[in-house]
């Protein structure tokens, strides 16, 4: 299934640029077609990366807990993110057994 639109608190992938690969969570919509971004490691909530959408893979998985949070208007940690992306960026490495 291919998301077309972004929704806040959505999961993205780089697609261009030096982060290339990397993944995120949309933290902010803006009209000139371009979200702003967070990993919570490099780009954390007090400077979002503003990226164009058409450099951006949109994945149909969805954070629901830090969406409610957003919506709300509660604090969201950097920390919250960091730990929920971290599967994707992070994924455990397997160990080379000789």
């Amino acid at each position: 299934m291919k998301v077309k639109t972004p929704e806040i608190g959505g999961l993205c992938q780089s697609t261009q640029g030096r982060d290339k690969g990397r993944y995120y969570l949309i933290y902010r919509i803006y009209p000139d077609n371009a979200v702003g971004v967070v990993d919570g490691n490099f780009k954390k909530f007090a400077n979002p990366k503003k990226k164009n959408l058409k450099h951006l893979r949109l994945l149909p998985e969805k954070a629901e807990t830090i969406a409610a949070k957003l919506a709300d208007g509660s604090k969201v940690f950097d920390s919250e993110v960091y730990s929920m992306l971290k599967v994707y960026n992070y994924p455990p490495q397997e160990e080379n057994k000789q």
